[in-house]
């Protein structure tokens, strides 16, 4: 659980821009049409297109989420990845979170990206959100990317200004392209931006942002990818391994990746972080088991047998979450044919939520061919925005 949470759901990806242009382009995050699947143009500013779809007959969540349940629920201890807390619910249970005085890391981002916005936007052309839910911490970055002076005088390097495969010049309208699951929130953020910053073009991507083919949109060495949040931490060792050579493998040299982590701190503000006294964290957390037992075909899955659990594991360095069964359950899966029996006390971990030491974070950054750049915390020192470029 986190500012900007996800690794999401697969599903196609569906551009929507914002003046109704086609949208199946071949600079496509996510290589949807090299995977053979169908991509849905959007125009923002009025209703969506066609929902995107696969060729598969199967509906993608369904057999993303069986494929989850294979991998993770029947192991030592059971898992299911945290992608699957974000249905429309969840999304917006998570938006009342950030507004909760325990948890610490929305403000703390916020205090940085207002202090360093004009630093963090730069002469990036292109800004890429991952994970941008509701965009609502990035318009404080959207105010100085899309201000009408910068606009018409931006060229990236100096000189004259670039012109791409198109015939597009670098120097106009600058584009911001929010990539996340939650298909409706996505739209109606989107289209709020439009109207919001009227010399913007916004492109929504819905689309899996840990496994985008690429190229990114814009210009190679003028893009600024934003992952926000401290959502890089629910990432454990490999898993983030994973995705920072994912995103080197979809981004150019000169390009600057932006991330926000959370830092080590008393264990016991990391607890009340994710278990908050009026229980929205709680409720956050149940309510996976009514989308898994909405998504697959099940039985004996029912969010009265269990309860929410946020605890520290200090040998980790992370906060992880669990729902423990407060009696002896019994979850059978028909299409799975499998079963998973679980004594009173026992849990499902839902997610994990490593705490970072600077330092270390930069180093395996490197190791992935991004340039250490500045650091910038709050002034509490409880959050991190770290900016590298690609080598």
């Amino acid at each position: 659980m986190t500012g900007a949470r996800r690794d999401s759901v697969h599903v196609a990806a569906a551009r929507g821009e914002a003046d109704g242009e086609a949208a199946a382009r071949g600079d496509a995050v996510g290589g949807a049409a090299a995977r053979g699947e169908v991509i849905a143009p959007t125009d923002v500013a009025g209703a969506p297109g066609p929902p995107a779809t696969t060729t598969s007959p199967a509906d993608p969540d369904t057999a993303t989420l069986e494929s989850d349940l294979r991998e993770g629920f029947f192991s030592d201890p059971p898992t299911v990845p945290p992608r699957w807390f974000y249905d429309e619910k969840g999304s917006l249970l998570f938006d009342r979170i950030t507004r909760l005085a325990e948890y610490y890391p929305t403000r703390a981002e916020a205090e940085i990206l207002r202090s360093r916005a004009v630093d963090i936007v730069g002469d990036a052309t292109t800004m890429v959100e991952l994970g941008a839910g509701t965009c609502e911490k990035t318009r404080v970055l959207l105010d100085v990317f899309a201000a009408p002076a910068r606009s018409s005088s931006v060229t990236p390097g100096g000189g004259e200004a670039s012109v791409d495969a198109a015939g597009a010049r670098a120097d106009a309208a600058p584009v911001y392209v929010p990539v996340d699951i939650s298909t409706e929130m996505l739209f109606d953020s989107a289209r709020a931006l439009t109207v919001e910053y009227p010399g913007l073009k916004v492109e929504p991507v819905v689309a899996d942002l840990t496994a985008l083919d690429g190229p990114l949109p814009g210009l190679p060495g003028e893009r600024l990818v934003l992952f926000l949040g401290g959502t890089v931490g629910n990432f454990d060792e490999t898993q983030r391994a994973d995705f920072f050579a994912m995103l080197r493998g979809v981004m150019d040299p000169g390009d600057r990746l932006v991330l926000g982590f959370d830092l080590v701190k008393d264990p016991a503000r990391l607890v009340a972080a994710y278990d908050d006294a009026d229980g929205v964290t709680a409720e956050f957390n149940l309510n996976m088991l009514d989308v898994i037992a909405r998504t697959v075909e099940c039985t004996g899955l029912d969010r009265v047998d269990f309860r929410h659990e946020a605890v520290w594991n200090a040998d980790e360095s992370r906060i992880e979450m669990w729902l423990r069964a407060i009696r002896d359950v019994r979850i059978d899966f028909p299409t799975l044919g499998r079963s998973r029996t679980l004594d009173a006390g026992a849990g499902i971990r839902t997610e994990i939520a490593r705490k970072f030491e600077p330092d270390a974070l930069m180093d395996e950054l490197a190791e992935h061919g991004f340039l250490r750049g500045p650091v910038w915390t709050d002034d509490a020192g409880d959050f991190g925005l770290a900016l590298v470029v690609v080598d």
